[in-house]
């Protein structure tokens, strides 16, 4: 559950980003005090303070007070370069409680979810994976593709060879192809369940690397793979 914030949009001036991270502080206040009556959803509060370091230091500080059940960094990932978005997040993660969740809001791409689990975070959500299904795209292996494409009309092969959804285990790029193409719902469907598979499989390797002190070549080996730079 989450408290009620402000995100800026990229770029904002220095003081439209103060009053906005000032205006989340104060819903936070009054978000807690709402939830004193709700005992059943852990109320987590919105740093935010948009690409200024000293604004998310404070917003930071000021949650912490609060004491919220876990916290969640918010206002990055809004159209700013990826040095940007790093540099950001790779400031404000450690900021928050170690002992407490550290969500990261809108990040849904596989670059940004590696990257995120580097910095500490713990959980992300975005409506990627569906949105890209709707227009035809997979996340697959060894980078994205486009099924409505003409080339992949005759191709008979799985979505990802390597993916053990239900999608890729029954269903042909060229089938996928002739279904958004036609406009037929099950084609988004089907894209929805592999890019939502490809994922969850994803994060459940970054876990086994965490575990293995191995993250980073795990991301560094990823990334050739999808096309990725770092």
């Amino acid at each position: 559950m989450m408290a009620f914030d402000e995100c800026c949009p990229y770029p904002s001036t220095y003081e439209y980003t103060k009053k906005s991270m000032e205006r989340t502080t104060r819903w936070a206040h009054r978000c807690k005090e709402a939830h004193k009556t709700i005992d059943k959803q852990g109320l987590f509060g919105i740093v935010q303070g948009g690409f200024f370091k000293e604004l998310r230091e404070k917003s930071a500080k000021d949650l912490i007070e609060l004491d919220f059940p876990g916290y969640a960094i918010g206002g990055i990932s809004v159209g700013e370069p990826k040095e940007e978005f790093l540099d950001i997040l790779n400031f404000t993660a450690p900021l928050l409680p170690q002992n407490k969740p550290r969500y990261l809001m809108g990040v849904g791409t596989p670059d940004y979810l590696i990257e995120a689990a580097l910095s500490g975070i713990d959980m992300c959500d975005c409506v990627l994976p569906t949105r890209i299904a709707r227009h035809g795209t997979a996340m697959t292996s060894y980078g994205k593709i486009v099924v409505r494409n003409a080339g992949y009309e005759k191709d008979f092969s799985p979505l990802d060879s390597e993916c053990d959804c239900y999608t890729c285990q029954n269903f042909t790029r060229a089938y996928l192809r002739h279904l958004i193409n036609a406009k037929e719902i099950l084609g988004v469907q089907l894209l929805s369940i592999h890019n939502l598979r490809f994922l969850t499989k994803l994060m459940e390797r970054v876990r086994i690397e965490i575990e293995k002190d191995n993250l980073l070549n795990f991301r560094d080996e990823f990334y050739k793979n999808y096309g990725y730079t770092k």
